[in-house]
């Protein structure tokens, strides 16, 4: 009896044929190095619903522009619709739809029609 207990404790079951379910095997824990994490800072929500512009290639993107960070933080694909909040000379800081608040190279946006800036 003890036996039988002590298999229903750690959660074995039966089926209607008194057969033993399989349980399902789960793979292990992995945690993210820190670059796989998106900063607090670079995401906007609710993300926003109507662009201004969109992306003419693949491009890189960069969470802080800085001279000391030259590689990039990632890479949007081309025809990324982005909303640009603030221009920086050659780049510009851009929401995606999904909410990624990052800075891209002003080369590589083109602006959508009906815009209303001009």
């Amino acid at each position: 009896m003890n036996g039988e207990r002590e298999h229903r404790a750690r959660g074995g079951r039966e089926d209607a044929r008194g057969e033993e379910k399989r349980a399902v095997l789960r793979p292990d824990t992995t945690v993210l190095r820190s670059e796989a994490v998106i900063p607090r800072d670079n995401v906007v929500r609710p993300a926003p619903n109507r662009f201004s512009h969109v992306l003419e290639e693949m491009h890189p993107y960069w969470f802080e522009r800085s001279e000391q960070a030259p590689q990039p933080d990632g890479m949007l694909p081309a025809g990324t619709p982005v909303l640009l909040l603030r221009e920086e000379g050659d780049h510009c800081r851009v929401v995606t739809g999904t909410g990624l608040y990052v800075t891209v190279a002003r080369v590589n946006l083109r602006k959508l029609p009906g815009d209303g800036d001009g």
